[in-house]
């Protein structure tokens, strides 16, 4: 989130009175707590009982744990490199992209590319950022499909059904339909002018998100089937998509360090960090395993997609996707501050505006073209998550802590321990990335297969 804190000057870091934007002192040790948890629960949590099921009933719980722990540890990796390089350069505060520039000026023989590395980094936050609206698309698309195709049976009753999925009654059109049906109101959402406009609806959806969280989880623990009989150990080629979902859901590493500048007690950030991740990491473990033994094979995407046909849980449905639908504009806000200001900067003051929104329009448009093109929501998230969170989130932190301390030198333990974590990630991109885009020409092919079938037999 480069965009949303830059580096404001000023003194040095001992010596800043941490005053905010208009003013006003930082925000608490709960305010950032509170920040740290909705910059890391999501779309991800949901698809996680599928993760489990791709790894295994008892080796996904214990992966999640591992990842997590590793997750954590590069986002204090981070914050600790910013500190060391931020008091280096006599700055008072640092962004993602910016650590990783000035850790490579560190370096005699990196010093002339190091702008090279804040670029880079800006590009994956937007390849994340831009990854997370297309699957939003593909979310919504799947879930307002699902409760528009069951609504002539929705009942009262939300006993478990046989499959223990959605019945689906009256078949309506494809779910890409649905996503260009949702393209004008997104493109209205992204003109808003200034984020502060959404913060009332935000605190809405974050309140009907948590609700239906509770929801889904009360369901889940109530209609675990038994005995459970779920292999412990998945299949060694999904694995790979296990890893994408899961370092999908972990991606919180780009909140990191705004919310670590923007503290009125930046000393207490890491107390934050480990109560925070340590809550995250128990969610995701739980509501992954919970869901999974819940409804065994025949678990979504999303687990949302899973839950009865009932009013109730219709409801849960679209509360969170109206949750999501608001959570869009504030995760379009990283990659359209990035990108549009140098574009608008090169026009006439009399331009300025009608630019800025054709470029919102374009970029919205095109992550509905991406999401229409692969309308898979597990395949989509696991894609995303393997491209470009292994890198922000595992490669990137490890690789500048070698950087940020090249001259104090490191110990030959901490630089293995760097070098295995950053191995783990790349390995993780290269062949979850591999598996999943596998995987989405295996459905698309399928698709074609059975509808030109079905074109025959008409």
């Amino acid at each position: 989130m480069d965009a949303l804190c830059p580096s404001p000057p000023g003194p040095s870091r001992p010596q800043r009175n941490y005053e905010r934007i208009g003013e006003r002192t930082g925000t608490s040790f709960c305010q950032t707590l509170i920040h740290l948890l909705k910059g890391n629960i999501g779309t991800g949590l949901l698809g996680l009982p599928l993760a489990v099921k791709n790894a295994g009933l008892v080796l996904g719980p214990i992966s999640l744990f591992c990842m997590g722990v590793i997750a954590v540890h590069c986002m204090k990796v981070l914050v600790k490199c910013s500190h060391h390089l931020s008091a280096k350069v006599s700055r008072p505060s640092l962004t993602y992209g910016e650590a990783v520039q000035y850790g490579m000026e560190n370096v005699s023989w990196l010093r002339r590319h190091s702008q090279w590395g804040k670029h880079t980094v800006n590009l994956f936050l937007i390849i994340t950022q831009l990854g997370f609206c297309c699957v939003y698309f593909v979310f919504l698309s799947d879930n307002i499909k699902q409760v528009v195709e069951a609504a002539n049976a929705t009942t009262f009753n939300c006993h478990m059904n046989y499959t223990n999925q959605t019945q689906v009654l009256v078949p309506s059109f494809d779910s890409r339909l649905y996503m260009l049906c949702f393209l004008p109101a997104f493109v209205l959402l992204v003109f808003t002018p200034n984020l502060k406009y959404l913060a009332p609806l935000s605190l809405v959806a974050n309140l009907v998100m948590t609700a239906s969280l509770v929801l889904i989880y009360f369901y889940s623990l109530m209609n675990i089937p038994y005995p459970i009989t779920l292999p412990k150990v998945g299949r060694a080629k999904d694995y790979p998509l296990f890893f994408g979902t899961a370092i999908f859901a972990f991606e919180g590493i780009g909140v990191v360090l705004p919310l670590e500048n923007k503290m009125q007690k930046p000393q207490t950030f890491i107390p934050v960090l480990y109560l925070g991740m340590g809550i995250v990491t128990f969610l995701y473990i739980s509501l992954g395993t919970i869901g999974y033994m819940c409804f065994g094979e025949h678990i979504g995407g999303s687990i949302t997609l899973n839950l009865p046909n009932c009013w109730t849980y219709q409801a849960v449905k679209l509360l969170y996707c109206f949750g999501i639908f608001i959570t869009f504009a504030l995760q379009f806000y990283v990659p359209a501050e990035i990108l549009i200001p140098p574009v608008v900067a090169r026009v006439s003051a009399r331009w300025e505006t009608p630019v800025d929104l054709l470029l919102r329009t374009v970029l919205v448009i095109f992550t509905c073209a991406l999401a229409i093109l692969i309308p898979e929501l597990d395949l989509v998230i696991s894609l995303v998550g393997s491209v470009s969170s292994s890198f922000l989130a595992l490669i990137f932190p490890p690789i500048l802590q070698i950087l940020a301390f090249h001259t104090e030198g490191l110990s030959p333990l901490v630089t293995m321990k760097n070098v295995v974590i950053s191995l783990i990630g790349f390995v993780g991109f290269l062949t979850g990335t591999y598996i999943a885009i596998e995987q989405i020409i295996a459905r698309n092919g399928q698709k074609h297969e059975e509808t030109f079938s079905t074109y025959m037999v008409q």
